[in-house]
């Protein structure tokens, strides 16, 4: 009989202390007051290619590289102006002398004119530029919970209260249940 009522005490201390901690389990409150969701962004680079079509301008190609028209034009009208000018013997001198300076102007005129023939071409030019975003990385949730400030990092923005399991905050939506 000493032995029946020392278990049947023991048991009922042990259901007691249970009891005890299943009340405090079920009287805790299931949330807590939010004070503050502040979101947490990180800022993300990413890299992209820009491109754009310019004009440029290069020089015409060249049919005549030497410019042997040029020279010999000139050297033509240069050799008739000097045929014009000189009188006598030296007629030949001035008909010389005028065909190799006209051939040297024909060849410059012709120079300048092959430098300033251009033609007009577009080039796509690209370079690289960085756009800048921000990203929602979550909340620093600030609440109070039976008395006391804690701070936790959310997924989701909560609302004016925090569902709460077992003394500790539900983090993700899924597992609030209401």
């Amino acid at each position: 009989m000493v032995k029946g009522v020392v278990i049947g005490g023991l048991a009922m201390v042990v259901l007691s202390a249970g009891g005890v901690t299943g009340y405090r389990a079920l009287t805790r409150p299931a949330f807590a007051d939010v004070v503050s969701a502040k979101e947490v962004t990180e800022t993300v680079v990413t890299p992209r290619e820009e491109c754009q079509q310019v004009p440029v301008q290069k020089q015409a190609p060249v049919s005549d590289p030497n410019r042997i028209a040029g020279t010999v034009l000139g050297g033509v009208a240069g050799g008739l102006l000097g045929n014009q000018v000189g009188r006598g013997s030296g007629k030949t001198a001035a008909t010389v002398a005028g065909a190799a300076a006209g051939a040297y102007a024909g060849n410059q005129v012709q120079k300048n004119m092959q430098q300033k023939d251009v033609v007009t071409t577009t080039e796509t030019r690209c370079r690289t530029v960085n756009e800048t975003t921000k990203k929602l990385v979550g909340y620093d949730v600030t609440y109070r919970y039976e008395g006391k400030e804690e701070r936790v990092r959310m997924s989701y923005k909560p609302g004016p209260q925090l569902a709460m399991k077992d003394g500790k905050p539900v983090l993700t939506p899924t597992e609030v249940k209401r």
